[in-house]
């Protein structure tokens, strides 16, 4: 009996890891059967079926498998604690969204860091300067707390050096898109920083 290796490979499509191919060429890997239809177009140029001989054990030759159960994934965030001097890097959870097959991002777990507190999110686009962001930001606040106008976060504070025409108020957690189509999360860190501080500085 031959061992099947465990096959794993970027999604051409949205580079998400996956163990499914282009059945004809077999060369070609999607995390869905929706983004192999979406990238058909391109791929049928170069879509040649595979050849093999039927007397040779060829591991490609098994059924291409289910799609597996959509895993948990874990990325760095930056925590902008009311409590806290400085921002700092936090890692957060992401469950599968249940429309993840159409591109939809991962939801953040985030409930642990607002104390019960209905959250909602802004988009952050642009850097300083109004220069695009390649990788764009997901502010996550509490509007209640915002509104409320306690507790002033004194991390925001800190890195805006006191400068905010308005206090930002109660926790923000930041998490950075892997690209401009907002499918998935990448790490965030301190290169992000400036970005945040342009937006906490400009908002009113």
């Amino acid at each position: 009996m031959h061992a099947v290796p465990l096959i794993n490979h970027p999604c051409m499509l949205c580079c998400q890891p996956t163990s499914m191919w282009c059945s004809r060429c077999q060369s070609a890997w999607y995390c869905s059967p929706e983004h192999i239809h979406s990238d058909w177009p391109r791929h049928r140029k170069e879509c040649v079926p595979a050849m093999s001989s039927s007397n040779s054990y060829n591991v490609n030759m098994i059924a291409t498998p289910p799609p597996a159960e959509p895993q948990f994934v874990t990325v760095s965030a930056i925590l902008f604690s009311p409590e806290e001097e400085r921002p700092r890097i936090i890692t957060v959870r992401c469950k599968p969204s249940p429309k993840a097959s159409q591109g939809m991002c991962p939801i953040p777990m985030l409930d642990s860091h607002f104390d019960d507190n209905q959250v909602q999110s802004i988009v952050l686009t642009q850097g300083l300067n109004g220069e695009p962001l390649r990788f764009p930001l997901h502010l996550w606040y509490a509007p209640l707390l915002l509104q409320n106008g306690k507790p002033v976060n004194r991390s925001i504070f800190h890195i805006t050096s006191g400068a905010a025409e308005k206090p930002w108020c109660g926790p923000v957690v930041v998490l950075k898109f892997n690209g401009s189509r907002r499918q998935g999360y990448s790490d965030a860190g301190p290169n992000d920083l400036p970005a945040l501080s342009a937006y906490f500085l400009s908002y009113k």
